[in-house]
């Protein structure tokens, strides 16, 4: 008994310690009563409606039929704002039981009043499980037979019962509430069950937020911050060029919020239905999904970055990309030959651009067949992949799930082991399902869900990896894509899953992709369809482990929650625009949150011609990108730097010297995302949560918390006007004087064309520095710098993770080295190295240390008894022979 008295005595001690909208989601008291608004409609603005009547032909007739509100907008206008609205007493559903245990809460609803939508499941189960201390998971399913769950991203089943960052309450008339256990007992997520609408293809679930800073909800192309004006966006994974307000590659079903104090919270929704999520002004958020169940996530917090890092720990965590792939990728979809491919790839390394790996697009394949080659425009391709492993670089190759249906028989292996295997998705009369992709005739899909996709497809991959010695695999068009809507004479009668009642854009499902009612071996293509990528992945991975034996390297254009743990992913098929450039940074940021650090935009862009400002800015931007490739389409011109000429030579040169330089610092950032699921690229407030004015930044960026990047993203600009947080700052390319930043503000930096783009680091950190930029390969080979950037309190700190750089779970086999840096001027510390983990042999090695910010000039540096060489100007000292292998601990000291 004591179990359930405890959790209301603090519910009601949490709902009196905030001021919340408990208005818009309905009474918390007696039944029937207002708090003091009169009449059951009448509530205090339209920001607090919920929308009871979410598909098209609205009526009053047909509101009030489902007991539900009809009125004006008022002065309110916008596509979203619903003129049928839930009252204040609505009781779709009731509450029947509701039971405390130690680690989890039970209840059972029954529906009262049908929802008018769609077949009402009448019995429905919320299990609220004490997942962690820092995690809550709500799941409400039908109480009376077992609905569709998605199998990817595999979330382990736990539960918890020692102390907790929060508290759950649910109340007999169905206000389920989590709050943080913080001063203000603030509530991250609060929800009406009697509101809730759980038929066999619509759920709806609203929740208020804490304010109106929301983020995540994504693939979007838009701002950083989400708008909570009635905001709705539908997330089916659909090939669509990135645009405002459309559906495109990923869904990723995750909001992060940030409260009035600052403080981060998290909700995510595992589910792999169609899904439309709405946010508006009360602040809250609608989750409707077109099947499945609903099972969310809510993370406490309380920082944005530990709430990132809560959910990595749900979904699962990044891979850890192989050293080279952090290296500069050149492609283009029609070099249309190998010769063109190679005088365009050696041209770039004559004019001294760092190049790690080649790729090439569908024009290298016979027919645009998978695992082929061109014998004729690519002839000597298993040669030419030879040369460049013998230079250090690598080959990435492009591989669409869809393979051809229409060779002739005994010519083409990946259909006729198919058909061997019965790996293809069929039709619900269990025919192969033909479309047509790239193919000549026809397309067919592997379904990798079946048991045997993983062997099939690894067949494939080695098969093709035994004539071509390709590295990585840029797998495409696996939403999946499709150029028939469905199949060629349509999709069949009467299949409820081509005919869901409500389908939030008014376009139908199936639109260049696979009809909903087509089979794959754990369902229909309804409900597998947002996670055909990541299976595919999953797949593709599995493939390269077992052939190369090495680290895969993937990137992939669609993407579902916990995908990063088999691929990254690009932001796909972008225009060569001023505004797309300038959107690809919030694109970027927001797969970190999403969990995905390994991530970029096509430099320069995809569609449509660029020019060569715009080019030589982006190749400024791009070089910072977490994964930074040149790729565009087979009708624009060519944009390689060496193409363009000279400005965007000079550009790219220069900017990734830089990244190469920083490789082994970006490295060590990918290790801790791997590990601890930090991001890569981050946003400001990441760093900066008590500053109000980094909220809505997202034209800079920082790589970890040093490194703050300040792009130049419009035409004709010369100089950069750029948001400075709080703090010491020091210029990387102007001068050695530190900044003293009291209070954030904007300062102007240069920003002339071909020059370094802006990069400002902040003072305390020591970062490591490669020596040589020509490829990856090459630095490893030689010394690292280390660079200190002393703070306002004399000290720096930083890391270097150290393993061979390709070989499979160096992690955690413990294959590895992790070294601690320090520095502490006021007790005479220059540096101090310490090794954390010692578990591999070819150490690295250290010549040059350079401190910046020092205020006093050395006159002795030693390390034990022997002096070393250094110079000093400028608050600077360069230590030029520490010349020292990582395989055991030292500290060098000044007197």
């Amino acid at each position: 008994m004591l179990l359930r008295v405890i959790p209301l005595i603090l519910s009601i001690a949490g709902s009196q310690a905030q001021l919340f909208s408990w208005s818009a989601l309905g009474n918390l008291s007696q039944q029937g009563h207002f708090n003091g608004y009169d009449g059951k409609c009448e509530l205090p603005s339209v920001a607090d409606r919920f929308d009871c009547y979410p598909e098209p032909g609205s009526t009053q007739q047909g509101c009030e039929a489902r007991g539900c509100c009809w009125g004006a907008l008022g002065n309110a206008s916008g596509p979203n704002i619903p003129y049928c609205y839930y009252p204040a007493d609505y009781q779709g559903y009731v509450l029947d039981d509701l039971d405390y245990f130690p680690d989890h809460i039970s209840a059972k609803l029954h529906r009262k009043i049908p929802s008018g939508i769609d077949k009402d499941v009448q019995s429905v189960a919320v299990n609220i499980v004490f997942y962690g201390n820092d995690t809550a998971r709500i799941t409400i399913t039908d109480a009376t037979q077992t609905r569709f769950t998605p199998p990817v991203p595999k979330i382990p089943t736990r539960t918890h019962k020692g102390s907790r960052l929060y508290n759950v309450s649910v109340s007999k008339d169905g206000q389920l509430s989590v709050y943080r256990l913080d001063r203000q007992s603030t509530i991250i997520f609060h929800t009406n069950l009697s509101r809730l609408v759980f038929t066999d293809q619509f759920l709806q679930l609203s929740t208020l937020l804490p304010s109106d800073y929301v983020y995540g909800l994504g693939e979007q192309w838009t701002t950083l911050r989400r708008s909570v004006n009635w905001t709705s966006r539908f997330f089916f994974n659909r090939d669509r060029p990135p645009m405002r307000g459309q559906n495109l590659y990923g869904t990723h079903p995750f909001l992060l919020g940030v409260d009035k104090a600052r403080r981060g919270y998290g909700v995510f929704l595992h589910n792999s239905n169609a899904l439309e999520i709405v946010l508006q002004p009360t602040p809250a958020v609608t989750f409707r999904a077109l099947g499945g169940v609903l099972d969310f996530f809510v993370f406490a917090g309380p920082t944005a970055a530990n709430v990132v890092s809560q959910m990595q720990h749900v979904v699962g965590m990044p891979a850890m990309p192989p050293y080279w792939g952090l290296g500069f990728h050149l492609c283009r979809f029609g070099y249309k030959t190998l010769n063109r491919t190679r005088y365009i790839m050696e041209m770039n390394i004559k004019a001294g651009i760092p190049l790690d790996t080649q790729w090439n697009d569908i024009d290298y394949m016979k027919s645009n067949n998978d695992f082929t080659y061109d014998k004729d425009r690519f002839e000597g391709l298993p040669e030419f992949v030879n040369d460049l492993h013998a230079s250090g670089r690598h080959y990435v190759v492009i591989v669409d799930p869809a393979v051809s249906g229409s060779e002739a028989p005994g010519s083409y292996p990946p259909y006729e082991d198919g058909v061997a295997m019965d790996i293809f998705v069929k039709n619900i009369t269990g025919g192969i399902v033909f479309g047509k992709v790239w193919n000549d005739k026809s397309s067919v899909f592997p379904d990798f869900s079946h048991p045997n996709a993983t062997t099939y497809w690894t067949k494939q991959f080695a098969r093709f990896h035994d004539e071509v010695p390709f590295d990585g695999a840029w797998i495409d068009m696996n939403e999946p894509s499709n150029f028939y809507d469905g199949h060629k004479d349509g999709c069949p009668p009467n299949q409820k899953e081509d005919q869901p009642p409500y389908v939030p854009s008014g376009e139908k499902l199936s639109a260049k992709t696979l009809c909903m009612s087509d089979r794959h071996y754990i369902s229909s293509h309804y409900n597998v369809h947002n996670i055909y990528s990541q299976m595919e992945a999953r797949a593709t991975y599995k493939a390269l482990v077992q052939i190369r034996q090495k680290r895969p390297f993937i990137i992939s254009r669609a993407t579902s929650p916990g995908q990063s743990k088999w691929s990254g992913h690009w932001s796909g098929d972008i225009s060569s625009s001023w505004e797309d450039m300038k959107l690809s940074i919030p694109n970027i940021l927001s797969f970190g949150m999403y969990g995905m650090p390994l991530m970029g935009a096509d430099i320069c862009g995809f569609n449509d011609n660029t020019t060569v400002e715009l080019c030589a800015r982006w190749h400024a931007l791009g070089a910072f990108y977490p994964f930074s490739r040149n790729h565009n389409t087979d009708d624009g011109i060519d944009q390689d730097p060496f193409s363009l000429g000279e400005p965007v030579i000079r550009s790219a040169l220069v900017n990734l010297a830089a990244r190469y330089q920083l490789i082994p610092y970006l490295y060590t950032l990918f290790y801790r995302s791997h590990v601890y699921g930090e991001t890569v690229a981050r946003p400001l407030f990441f760093e900066f949560p008590d500053d109000p004015n980094t909220y809505d930044i997202d034209e800079q960026f920082m790589w970890g918390s040093a490194f703050l990047f300040n792009p130049a993203l419009y035409q004709g600009q010369t100089e950069v006007k750029a948001y400075v947080p709080a703090g010491l700052w020091y210029d990387a390319y102007h001068g050695s004087e530190p900044m003293q930043v009291e209070n954030g503000t904007y300062m102007t930096f240069p920003a002339a064309l071909g020059d370094p783009m802006s990069i400002l680091v902040r003072g305390g950190h020591i970062f490591p520095v490669a020596s040589s930029i020509a490829t990856t390969a090459d630095q490893r080979q030689k010394p690292l710098h280390f660079a200190a950037l002393i703070g306002k309190d004399g000290t720096a700190k930083g890391e270097l993770f150290w393993d061979d750089g390709d070989s499979l779970d160096t992690i955690e086999n413990g294959k590895y080295n992790l070294y601690k840096l320090y520095t502490d001027w006021n007790r005479n510390i220059v540096l101090s190295v310490s090794r954390v983990v010692s578990g591999f042999k070819e150490e690295p090695m250290v010549d040059i240390f350079i401190v910046s910010g020092v205020l006093q000039a050395p006159t002795n540096v030693t390390m034990g008894s022997r002096s070393l060489h250094f110079e000093f100007r400028n608050k600077v000292l360069v230590v030029l022979d520490v010349n020292e292998r990582l395989d055991h601990d030292f500290e060098i000291n000044w007197s």
